[in-house]
């Protein structure tokens, strides 16, 4: 047997030792549900900015209607102020009785009230 066990034992030397191979898979990258992912939040954040600018475009809008009322309603109180002083000028004492003289009338003490605001 010992010849036989040198034989085994030279052609295991001799038979080259077997190499193993291992199979190296390259990842692709980006997998195909990660793209989704990515789109998915890509029209999200792009959603979402349109969403602000949209926003900002009606609140200035509406701030400018804002300020053109503040202005009408400025204007108006202009309006409304001299038209007050207007009728102060127009109510005095001296100016009324000026013009029931030029209409003739007279002043009667009995029929004379006063009327305060």
């Amino acid at each position: 047997m010992s010849t036989v066990a040198k034989k085994v034992q030279e052609q295991q030397q001799e038979a080259p030792a077997k190499k193993v191979q291992r199979v190296i898979q390259k990842k692709t990258g980006i997998t195909f549900g990660e793209k989704i992912l990515l789109v998915v939040f890509a029209l999200l954040v792009v959603g979402a900015g349109v969403k602000i600018i949209a926003n900002q475009s009606s609140i200035y809008n509406e701030n400018k209607e804002i300020q053109q009322v503040e202005g009408k309603i400025d204007n108006q109180q202009k309006v409304n102020n001299d038209l007050k002083v207007q009728v102060s000028e127009l109510s005095t004492y001296e100016r009324i009785w000026k013009k029931a003289k030029e209409l003739g009338l007279k002043l009667n003490q009995n029929n004379v009230k006063v009327v305060q605001d």
